[in-house]
């Protein structure tokens, strides 16, 4: 009573794709069979087989490398000058008298 049936494989849209054939966009499913990845055009019937490249292998950075950790050298901290005084004119009050500098505001 309960056969076992061949399970259909399960067919997705790829969203954008062309057909090679009869150029025909969002036609394109993509499924698995076999072990193997296809696409096929549900307009005109084109199929093929889609043939995955490997997966890219991780580029060698200093945090995942093996490479021996660089020397350590101190850090000199240098003090900032002392920055000139300069005196602030506020409106109404001595706009008239200079600045340290010798020159009038404005």
């Amino acid at each position: 009573m309960n056969e076992h049936k061949p399970q259909k494989p399960k067919k997705r849209f790829i969203a954008g794709a062309v057909c090679p054939r009869c150029s025909a966009m969002d036609r394109i499913v993509n499924f698995r069979e076999g072990g193997r990845n296809y696409r096929e055009c549900v307009e005109c019937g084109f199929k093929d087989e889609i043939r995955l490249q490997s997966e890219p292998r991780e580029l060698n950075t200093r945090v995942n490398s093996e490479a021996q950790p660089e020397e350590v050298a101190p850090v000199k901290l240098i003090e900032p000058a002392p920055a000139a005084k300069v005196k602030k004119v506020v409106k109404g009050q001595g706009a008239d008298k200079p600045t340290e500098k010798g020159e009038k505001p404005q």
